[in-house]
């Protein structure tokens, strides 16, 4: 461990800055002495490695980041990362990240949670942050399962899901953490994989790029308790049949020939063949991430759910939109010019006040 210490502080004094800069920074600068407790597998792994290799790019120093979780596999993350960081209770971690970033407006405020943090016990939390539209990033690991507690069915598992805690199969209609976000009127919503490293890269820059809420869907595998939840869409085999990836003004198109399409029938989507003479991509829905009406982006969250339409991966909707915490301020300044600033001391002291003894 002490190696280990000296090492990385070494590595730190070998690039030297000019007084007053702020130093070059690389991925093992956010990355803590503490022993990464997952199973060997986990993709949990990857999420972690993406955000510290992403994070030297954004150029703030790292006291001006802090990495919020709540309960779950997915919320030991604050331990390994060399910032700023809180282990807090479950499901209530975007009460503790919005309180952060109020009184700290300057911070780049993540949330680390789970399909069973997030949208279970932190349900009624997860939308009231989507609405507000903080300037907070949200990653939320789903590997359709209860980890942790080894093995429960959770609110993102299929109906049938025979667990622990299901062993008749669960009969509960999953959530869809996009179609979740966007009803609740976030600003910023994207889905990536646990194993495609560059692209998961990417969602990352663009959520610290988004002013206000974003959240990155993240399908991740737990190989233990649902091993292969998500195969089918991160698998290279399987992957061109079973996601298609979502690009500013391109058409939706997949498959391994790239020879299939998504078009809209109605309100309905459907895939249709662009090599049967019958469909060209102009007859394909057309991305664009950035409308402000949400309803097409709600049709292509709701897409996943259709037996043998794939899984879209990538940004759904970008929209900008005042942030939260800087209405606040606003209000608060307006407060004081209408009523002035006021004075504390004089407030506690006024009306009926009792001396304890």
């Amino acid at each position: 461990m002490k190696a280990e210490h000296a090492r990385r502080q070494n590595s730190r004094k070998s690039s030297p800055t000019l007084p007053g800069a702020t130093p070059t920074l690389t991925k093992k600068d956010y990355e803590s002495e503490q022993d990464v407790r997952w199973c060997p597998g986990c993709g949990d792994y990857s999420i972690l490695a993406q955000t510290q290799r992403m994070l030297p790019e954004f150029g703030l120093p790292r006291e001006k980041f802090v990495f919020i979780s709540g309960i779950g596999c997915s919320s030991r993350f604050p331990y390994y990362m060399n910032t700023y960081g809180f282990h807090t209770i479950h499901g209530r971690v975007p009460t503790i990240a919005t309180g952060i970033k109020i009184a700290h407006p300057e911070l780049s405020v993540w949330v680390i949670t789970g399909d069973g943090d997030a949208l279970s016990i932190g349900g009624n939390h997860f939308i009231h942050l989507m609405r507000r539209n903080l300037d907070i990033n949200v990653i939320l690991f789903n590997n359709r399962i209860y980890g942790l507690t080894k093995g429960q069915y959770s609110p993102t598992s299929e109906q049938g899901k025979i667990t622990k805690s299901s062993p008749m199969g669960s009969i509960d209609r999953p959530f869809n953490p996009i179609n979740l976000a966007l009803i609740a009127g976030a600003t910023f919503v994207a889905r990536s994989l646990d194993r495609d490293t560059k692209h998961l890269q990417r969602m990352i820059k663009a959520a610290f790029e988004h002013k206000g809420t974003s959240l990155i869907e993240v399908y991740q595998n737990c190989h233990i308790f649902n091993n292969g939840a998500f195969f089918q869409q991160t698998e290279r085999k399987t992957k061109p049949e079973h996601t298609v990836f979502l690009e500013d003004g391109e058409p939706l198109i997949f498959g391994e020939k790239r020879d299939k399409g998504i078009r809209l029938h109605g309100f309905t989507p459907e895939v249709v063949s662009l090599t049967d003479g019958e469909h060209s991509p102009e007859d394909l829905i057309v991305h664009d991430p950035s409308r402000e009406d949400p309803t097409l982006a709600t049709i292509l969250s709701r897409i996943s759910e259709f037996p043998g339409l794939p899984h879209p991966i990538g940004i759904f909707r970008n929209i900008e939109r005042p942030c939260y915490e800087d209405l606040l301020e606003q209000q608060l300044q307006e407060a004081k010019t209408w009523k002035n600033a006021g004075d504390l001391e004089a407030l506690l002291s006024s009306g009926d006040t009792w001396v304890v003894e």
